[in-house]
């Protein structure tokens, strides 16, 4: 498959291994990556291989909670996180769940069937942050800027987000098949601090519904997001249902 093939075995290691991410190919839990080379789509160079990196971990410290990019979905579904948790138990099956990483989550590429990286919705409403290296160094930025920006030369170490008295809300539409496909998703998120609100599986990555948290109309929702067709629901569809999901998201918090 390669014929260079990196196994690092902390944090640091990793970072300095991914460089800039120039020839690198990322390994997390394989669940996109694999067919992709199977089919040979994809021929990596040299391959990154994560699973000894020590970056499969959650923390807690005081309020703010740490999660490691190897952290597999599954994890976050038995949680005690209940907005994670809903969120992760909905993703793909169980045995994609079982492989699926987080660091894969936020950083999958657009799908061309169906919409990935489901979990952006909730770290969105959250306020979670992303902490990454590759060209440039290290940063920690939202969630949201993360995935709005370019994330092929970024290596994702891990996201946190602090523990607040919060109410939360997750709603969406989903088609079942041999997995379960988003057609679009909703969490928010309510504190002291405001409402913010996470939109997920309409485009290629999540979105955070900046004109909705400032003026509660979930129909201003589609002022921040561009829905798009593919095989599990068309544009128009995903235009139509987006709103209710919003309202349906808010309305919960006002039940909490």
């Amino acid at each position: 498959m390669t014929a260079d093939v990196l196994f690092p075995t902390s944090a640091d290691e990793a970072a300095s291994l991914y460089g800039d991410g120039e020839g690198i190919t990322v390994f997390a839990g394989g669940t996109i990556l694999l067919p992709e080379i199977a089919s040979g789509r994809v021929r990596p160079e040299r391959a990154l291989l994560l699973h000894r990196s020590g970056l499969d971990t959650v923390s807690v410290d005081g309020d703010r909670v740490t999660i490691g990019a190897m952290v597999p979905i599954s994890a976050l579904a038995d949680g005690d996180d209940e907005v994670l948790a809903q969120t992760a138990r909905h993703i793909a099956d169980e045995e994609v769940r079982r492989n699926a990483t987080v660091g894969g989550n936020l950083c999958a590429p657009a799908g061309t069937d169906a919409q990935r990286g489901d979990l952006g919705a909730a770290l969105i409403a959250l306020g979670a942050q992303v902490r990454s290296v590759g060209a440039g160094g290290e940063r920690t930025e939202p969630v949201e800027d993360f995935l709005a920006g370019d994330r092929s030369g970024r290596l994702v170490l891990d996201v946190t987000y602090e523990r607040r008295d919060r109410r939360s809300a997750a709603t969406g539409l989903r088609r079942r098949h041999a997995h379960s496909f988003a057609i679009a998703a909703v969490v928010a998120c309510r504190d002291a601090g405001g409402t913010r609100v996470g939109v997920t599986g309409i485009g290629p990555t999540a979105v955070r519904a900046r004109s909705v948290e400032a003026s509660g109309n979930p129909d201003d929702v589609l002022q921040d997001v561009e829905p798009i067709d593919d095989a599990v629901a068309s544009a128009d569809y995903r235009c139509a249902v987006l709103p209710k999901l919003v309202r349906e998201a808010l309305d919960q918090l006002e039940r909490a």
